[in-house]
């Protein structure tokens, strides 16, 4: 390829400066906008349950999580992890922990024991929210299998077992401000979210992610493509994957 061919050819990536700056913000801060904003408006719908909420009903549930995961001890840094196909718990479960400080570890259901093993292990999770099955895979079984060799992990959470019921209702002993004024203090650079590579050579790695990068890939997204609080996203790539780590935040970009 001669000199003037190479000049010629398109640039591989964009650079520059921008005149729209960052999102400064973190996940509960940009949440809280939203609901102030559109109180009434839907925020989720889950199709397969029927379930709905405003976003005012939103905040609320993810407070009432927020809460439930502080009175079972869990505080700002500890790791969360959810290992549990797409449903609203899983949504709720992730700003619950950004609300508190807390880190989201995203755990693949299509784990086998060693893997789950391994992630809750390296992640030092000590606290899971899991599915009861997934593919005819008994989750609370494996949990069992590998909870003895998971030192850090002191409880399990199921989601449409009792155990979620009572996570919902240990919030009525935590004070109704407390995960704002846990907020309050958070900056956008601390961490939100651990993302598992897939691990096709090895064990997965852990990425750690913060408020900042998560908040502001999903508000580019969101300005790029032209949403607005008018347009609904449909989500059905598994909620564990970077994707939709990434879209859960689409919707607060308008």
């Amino acid at each position: 390829m001669t000199a003037p061919e190479a000049d010629a050819l398109p640039a591989s990536y964009a650079h520059g400066t921008s005149t729209t700056p960052l999102l400064g913000d973190t996940i509960g801060a940009d949440l809280d906008r939203a609901i102030a904003a559109y109180p009434g408006r839907e925020a989720l719908v889950d199709v397969p349950s029927g379930r709905r909420w405003t976003y005012a009903e939103f905040g609320a549930a993810v407070d009432e999580v927020a809460r439930g995961l502080l009175a079972k001890g869990v505080t700002t840094g500890d790791r969360v992890g959810i290992w549990a196909v797409n449903c609203p718990e899983w949504v709720l479960t992730q700003y619950a922990t950004a609300r508190i400080g807390a880190v989201m570890v995203n755990i693949n259901p299509a784990y086998r024991a060693h893997e789950l093993e391994f992630v809750l292990r390296q992640a030092g999770v000590t606290l899971l929210i899991a599915s009861l099955a997934h593919k005819g895979s008994d989750y609370r079984a494996l949990v069992e299998e590998v909870r003895g060799r998971c030192p850090d992990l002191r409880e399990t959470v199921y989601i449409g077992d009792p155990s979620w019921d009572a996570l919902t209702a240990g919030a009525v002993s935590v004070p109704q401000d407390r995960p704002a004024a846990i907020g309050a203090g958070l900056s956008c650079d601390d961490p939100i979210n651990i993302q598992y590579t897939s691990g096709t050579t090895g064990f997965p790695k852990g990425a750690t992610l913060s408020h900042h990068n998560i908040l502001n890939n999903g508000f580019w997204v969101g300005r790029t493509v032209g949403y607005t609080e008018q347009d609904r996203v449909c989500l059905p790539v598994p909620f564990y994957h970077c994707l939709d780590c990434y879209s859960l935040r689409v919707h607060l970009a308008a």
